[in-house]
């Protein structure tokens, strides 16, 4: 019985041997798994303009903000108003960030200075009227006593009756009273577009 017992445990072994040779000298089918990195995320092209020390073209890693843009281009002048631009915004790639000189306002006053559509927009003075027949609704919120309503009724009023052919014309828009009109009176022309 102890042979019996010898001759399975050594014909297991045998086995067990052949197997593991056969598994070690065997090609593995397919290819090897390669480990690749994942793709490093392209820099996002920027271009700052306006009162800095360097305008430009910067690139930058993604999620860099406005301020990193700032610090690229040399700083802000003397001149930068930073009040009028958000440095917390983030970039985005084909973007541009104008920092506005003091008395210039971003005609959306809730855009980080990004994109095409940020323009300057000067505060209406004497010496820098502002057209009511050309104005958008931003730039005639600029004006003392004009919210967005009023803003919104000149835009409308102009677009139903024409261009205002004399300042005094926008006396005839509603809920503009002679109060407002002697406030914006020297802020505002009607001059060519």
């Amino acid at each position: 019985m102890k042979s019996l017992q010898l001759i399975a445990i050594g014909v297991l072994c045998g086995i067990a041997a052949t197997g593991l040779i056969l598994l070690i000298a065997t090609q593995p089918n397919g290819q090897p798994v390669q480990l690749i990195p994942p793709p490093t995320p392209a820099p996002l092209g920027v271009y700052v303009v306006g009162s800095v020390y360097t305008p430009g073209i910067y690139y930058f890693p993604q999620g860099s903000r406005v301020k990193d843009a700032l610090i690229a281009a040399g700083g802000t002048t003397e001149k930068a108003n930073l009040e009028a631009i958000n440095l917390a915004a983030p970039l985005t790639d084909g973007s541009r960030v104008w920092v506005p000189a003091k008395g210039e306002f971003l005609a959306d006053p809730q855009s980080p200075a990004l994109g095409n559509s940020s323009t300057p927009v000067s505060t209406p003075s004497g010496e820098n009227p502002l057209n009511i027949n050309t104005a958008t609704q931003g730039e005639l919120e600029l004006l003392p006593g004009i919210g967005p309503t009023r803003a919104q009724q000149i835009i409308a009023f102009r677009q139903e009756h024409g261009a205002f052919n004399a300042t005094t014309d926008l006396l005839a828009v509603p809920g503009l009273y002679q109060s407002i009109f002697e406030q914006i009176e020297e802020l505002i022309t009607i001059g060519p577009e």
